[in-house]
């Protein structure tokens, strides 16, 4: 009885594809959600200062930063810490904001476990963002400090 070397490949399943998430599914998620973000009182003025008028490329970009995060494609290109801390003034109320918006419509939009792995990943991202932010974005003296 002879032996054969057989090669197996295992092949990874991204974290988004074992729960149903779609490249489609994705860009209805990131439209929708910054729809809402644009009319809300506290996050609409802060993405209107930074982004402007023109939200095609913002859009565009949050499909790829998605697509990477939960179907691993490696499309996103860019550095989000960075792009935060310039922004200046972000609280941690901005993000518990954002957070219940985007939680809001991914249950709206998604089957359950599509929606929770949405979730998930948000909330580890809002953290790391707001760790950063904390730790790099520079502080202002506090009123009576010398």
């Amino acid at each position: 009885m002879s032996t054969e070397n057989v090669a197996v490949t295992t092949r990874i399943v991204p974290p988004g594809m074992r729960v149903g998430v779609t490249e489609e599914m994705i860009h209805d998620v990131v439209h929708t959600f910054y729809a809402t973000i644009r009319t809300d009182p506290a996050l609409g003025p802060i993405f209107k200062r930074v982004i402007g008028e023109d939200w095609d490329p913002h859009l565009a970009k949050m499909c790829d930063f998605w697509s990477s995060v939960l179907l691993m494609t490696g499309r996103f290109e860019g550095n989000p810490m960075a792009k935060h801390v310039a922004v200046g003034g972000i609280r941690p109320t901005h993000f518990a904001r954002w957070l219940h918006l985007f939680r809001q419509t991914v249950e709206k939009l998604c089957p359950p476990p599509a929606a929770e792995m949405f979730v998930m990943r948000s909330e580890m991202i809002a953290t790391a963002l707001q760790r950063g932010i904390a730790m790099l974005a520079p502080q202002r003296p506090q009123a009576g400090a010398s």
